[in-house]
This record gives C-alpha cells, sequence and structure tokens, in this order.
C-alpha cells in the first residue's frame, strides 16, 4: 500500500476511534427561537400586509398597515389648530396691522392739521378781543376748540404708539402656552396615525403572518412574528458531574444533520435549578438522573442554518 493511502486510513481509523471515545461530552439538544411578536397598539382592519412567511426582511421593511382613516383626519385636525394657535401667537407678537397704523397716521395728521387752525383762530380772536370785536364767549369757544384739537393730537399720538406694541405679557404667555398645548396635540395625533403602519425593527426571517387582508385585527394582537438571526439559540440538557464545569461565556460545538461543519456557539445560561430529564434525550443512561439546562447562543451568521425544533449534538470542549 503507498505510503499516502496508509496515513490516510490511520487518519480515517484515528477520526472514527475519537468520535467513538466515551470521553468526549455530547448532549443531545434542540434549536430554539425567541421570537419576536410585531402588534399595533391601534385595533383596526388589516389593510395591506406586504411581507410573506418565509420573507427575509431588513430593518425598517414595512410590514403591514391597518386602515387609519380616523387617525389620519385627527392627525389633520391637530396640524390646523397648530398652524392656527401660532398664527395667534405672531400677531401678539407684531401689535397692529400696517393697515391698521396707517389709518392711525392718517387721522392723526387730519387732527394736526385742525390743531393748528383751532390754535390759529384762537390767536386771531385774542387780537381782536382787546379792540372789543370778538366777544369773551367766542374767545372762550375758541379756546376750548383749540384745547380740543391738541387733546386730539396728543390721542393718536399715543394709539399710534401703542398699535406698535406687541400684546400684554400675559396674552403672550398664554398664547405661548397653547401653541404648546396643540404641538403636543399634534404629536399624539401623528403617533397613533404612525401606529398603524408596522416595520421591523431588525433584520429578521418572517417567521409566520396570523392575519389576512381585511381582517379585523385588536388592539395589542399579533400580526407578525419574526425571528432575528440573533434570537435563535440552542437548549440541551448536562448531568450534575457535567455541570459545573460549564460557564457563560464558554464555547460549544454544534452537529446537526445537513450542517457542512461543526458550528460554533457560545453559552449564555446556564440553569441553577436541577430538573428531569426530558424526553428529548431519554436514555437508559439518564432516565433516573436529574439535568440542567443550559443554552447556548450560535454567530448570527450561522443562525441561518438552524431553525427551531431541529435537534442536534452540543460537544463541549
Amino acid at each position: 500500500m503507498p505510503r499516502g493511502s496508509l496515513i490516510a486510513v490511520l487518519l480515517c481509523v484515528s477520526g472514527l476511534a475519537a468520535c467513538s471515545d466515551p470521553a468526549v461530552d455530547r448532549f443531545q439538544g434542540y434549536v430554539e427561537g425567541e421570537f419576536v411578536y410585531v402588534a399595533a397598539s391601534q385595533a383596526g382592519r388589516l389593510e395591506r400586509l406586504t411581507v410573506r412567511r418565509g420573507d427575509a426582511v431588513r430593518a425598517g421593511a414595512p410590514l403591514f398597515a391597518l386602515e387609519a382613516t380616523l387617525e389620519a383626519a385627527a392627525q389633520r385636525q391637530a396640524a390646523q389648530q397648530l398652524s392656527a394657535a401660532q398664527a395667534q401667537y405672531a400677531d401678539l407678537l407684531t401689535g397692529k396691522r400696517a393697515p391698521e397704523i396707517a389709518v392711525l397716521r392718517a387721522q392723526l395728521a387730519q387732527a394736526m392739521a385742525a390743531d393748528r387752525n383751532a390754535a390759529e383762530q384762537w390767536r386771531r380772536d385774542q387780537a381782536l378781543a382787546g379792540s372789543g370785536a370778538v366777544s369773551q364767549a367766542q374767545l372762550d369757544a375758541s379756546r376750548a376748540a383749540a384745547e380740543a384739537a391738541a387733546e386730539r393730537v396728543r390721542e393718536l399720538r399715543d394709539q399710534l404708539a401703542v398699535a406698535a406694541l406687541p400684546g400684554r405679557e400675559q396674552q403672550i404667555a398664554a398664547q405661548a402656552a397653547q401653541v404648546e398645548a396643540a404641538r403636543a396635540q399634534l404629536a399624539q395625533a401623528q403617533w397613533r396615525l404612525d401606529e398603524k403602519t408596522l416595520r421591523a425593527g431588525q433584520d429578521a426571517q418572517v417567521y409566520d403572518t396570523l392575519y389576512r387582508l381585511g381582517e379585523w385585527v385588536p388592539a395589542g394582537s399579533p400580526v407578525v412574528r419574526l425571528l432575528p438571526p440573533g434570537n435563535v439559540k440552542v437548549r440541551f440538557f448536562v448531568p450534575e458531574t457535567t455541570v459545573g464545569r460549564l460557564h457563560p461565556g464558554q464555547s460549544v460545538r454544534l452537529q446537526c444533520d445537513g450542517c457542512a461543519c461543526e458550528l460554533p456557539a457560545t453559552i449564555r445560561y446556564v440553569a441553577g435549578e436541577a430538573e428531569y430529564t426530558p424526553p428529548v434525550i431519554y436514555s437508559n443512561e439518564t432516565r433516573d438522573k436529574l439535568v440542567f439546562m443550559v443554552e447556548a447562543w450560535p454567530t448570527p451568521a450561522d443562525a441561518g442554518v438552524l431553525h427551531p425544533g431541529q435537534p442536534l449534538t452540543v460537544t463541549l470542549p
């Protein structure tokens, strides 16, 4: 026999011997998935279902949408109420409108002209009163007219100054609070509307869809069941003589039918209490013994070849 063939045979025999070596710790286990149930917080009729069972979805991809006529109308109403509150707030900050100020200025100009005329008439009447050409009553009337015209000018000037001022501080503060309240109502309405359209929170496989188009979906009832790669784990059971050597963070190897090679996994959980041997690993050697449950997680890259319920063998280092 050629030397190379002899070496190959010896390696195969040694490999078979290692596989049958009882000193190697091997345990039967199975794959389990921690599913993500995607549900809407609002009730409604299922209007769109954009995924099917078995689809692979990316984070942010749309999953389904419920009928949202009322929520959309409430969102538009809240948006209009916010716009109205903001407009009132801006109006309080700017004072009178430009046309109103223009009217006051025109009235002021008229009053100033009337004031000049009244003042001139009073001066003429005062000059004529010394010669007796103007009676005392007419002099008193012209003086009163001049004083009234001057007072009207002061009044319009004050009105023009007030028109340029914003609203009172209390009014501005109250309207600012109205704006914030309207903004909060809009945020609530937008949240309720957004809750009618659900998206994937992470990359995952669509494991199942639980409703069909047109069916009524109660609030909080899952519509899509997802299985992210990071949520695939392996559960196996070890006897009391072995559990003391296991700890979170420890590496194990997985073997399954159809797997091209062993898959690495990391232990994350070791049960603190014993339980009876489950039927899945029933054997004459372990049927009367207590075992401890251990959970190990494969890498997300390897999780795609594993399926919940799939049996496999776990080998300890």
